[in-house]
């Protein structure tokens, strides 16, 4: 049975090796030119190399993405790149221009072109259009209701369908906003965006102009152009079966923790799905991974376009994110009765974690009762960030690349 891709971002190195870690099948990723993530860290030539083999030496896949909608000067060096990567063997690129397409595809004949979100496809003949140029898969806008993306399919069967299901929403028709430039010069369709959605906005009446009145909608808040985030987990099952062959995460820009959490869930989730079908049983989502997704910086979830159950999209109060644990330790060595961790935020004595694992000590707590220096000394509390220490712990299964955290 061909099961449905997990796909997660990866942002430099140490996000694409935590998303292959937690099971994703797939990540997508960037060169330091033409993608939508121009302040992420992304990857040089040799980078983008040791990627590539990395996530094939896992038996995973690896999408670059060329998705900027470009100007004339955007064009120079873009053949070269392009022979690159498919030198170099990625699993597709993702282009939302078609000038890019175009040549992306003299460059290449055989490298695999996915269209982006960005070029908002929302019907069936669009993507038939964008199969007889040649490309291989659609991520369709986010948009579109489920019943629609089974019409799409159902007319296009031979075309991969690629869906977000996680992450941050953009309040404008699938991220195709001017917003960013008209406002700071930073072009959002270059990978500048400021997100200038998350502001805080204020009017002035002309009599008063020194005097700031803040906008209010309906009395709950301000930030009218703030969206919440994108949250389908409770429905994989019925985006699985509208024919859907990638389900896709947001967040390129967000920390490994995020990646890890998001991907972890995800991953437990569409595996009970194929669980339960195999065994004949209709699908529930194990209330667990649905708190799960609140240990990890986040904004009220909706579920956006796919379903008609939540027609408020918006955070009116705050743009900020919240989570309900914090990202303390990354495993980097597991020994006897110890384990050697990178610290990331403050701990002590006496405090107690929890470990996020794709293994069998998911959720396992341990009570920290012994911190060690790597010169053998005891510390009391461990606040040098970065700092590598060793913890002591009788608690079996926990592996490098776990991480441990507590909760807020």
């Amino acid at each position: 049975m061909k099961k449905v891709e997990l796909l997660a971002p990866a942002g430099d190195m140490e996000k694409l090796q935590t998303a292959l870690h937690f099971g994703a099948d797939a990540v997508y990723f960037a060169g330091k030119n033409y993608g939508l993530r121009a302040m992420s860290a992304n990857f040089d030539e040799a980078g983008l190399k040791e990627a590539v083999e990395l996530v094939h030496k896992c038996g995973k896949k690896a999408y670059i993405t060329l998705n900027i909608y470009a100007h004339n000067q955007d064009f120079t060096g873009l053949s070269e790149y392009v022979k690159f990567l498919e030198k170099i063997k990625v699993d597709g690129v993702l282009v939302s221009d078609l000038g890019v397409f175009m040549k992306v595809r003299e460059a290449s004949k055989s490298l695999p072109i996915h269209i982006s979100t960005q070029a908002n496809t929302t019907n069936m003949y669009s993507t038939e259009f964008y199969k007889k140029l040649g490309a291989t898969r659609v991520v369709l806008a986010r948009e579109l209701r489920l019943e629609e993306i089974a019409e799409i399919k159902k007319h296009n069967p031979d075309m991969e369908l690629e869906a977000f299901v996680h992450g941050a929403m953009c309040i404008s028709y699938s991220g195709r906003c001017l917003l960013s430039n008209y406002l700071t010069g930073r072009d959002s369709n270059h990978g500048e965006c400021v997100q200038a959605c998350r502001w805080k906005y204020y009017i002035s009446e002309e009599s008063r102009r020194d005097e700031k009145l803040e906008i209010e909608e309906d009395e709950r808040g301000t930030y009218i152009l703030n969206s919440k985030d994108l949250c389908l987990i409770g429905q994989i099952d019925k985006l699985i079966e509208c024919g859907l062959d990638s389900l896709k995460i947001e967040g390129r820009m967000k920390s490994p923790y995020y990646v890890a959490t998001v991907v972890n869930a995800y991953r437990r989730a569409i595996d009970k799905y194929y669980l339960d079908k195999e065994n004949g049983k209709k699908f529930s989502l194990p209330k667990a991974l649905t708190e799960e997704l609140k240990k990890a910086s986040h904004r009220d979830y909706t579920t956006g376009f796919t379903f008609s159950d939540n027609k408020i999209r918006q955070n009116l109060e705050t743009s900020a994110q919240v989570a309900t644990s914090k990202f303390i330790a990354v495993v980097k060595a597991v020994e006897k009765g110890r384990i050697l961790i990178e610290m990331r935020n403050r701990f002590k004595v006496g405090d107690v974690l929890e470990v996020l694992s794709p293994g069998a000590s998911f959720n396992k707590k341990i009570k920290i009762e012994k911190i060690e220096n790597l010169k053998g000394q005891e510390i009391e509390d461990c606040k040098n960030v970065c700092e590598q220490v060793y913890i002591y712990t009788r608690l079996q299964g926990i592996q490098p690349l776990d991480i441990l955290r507590k909760s807020e």
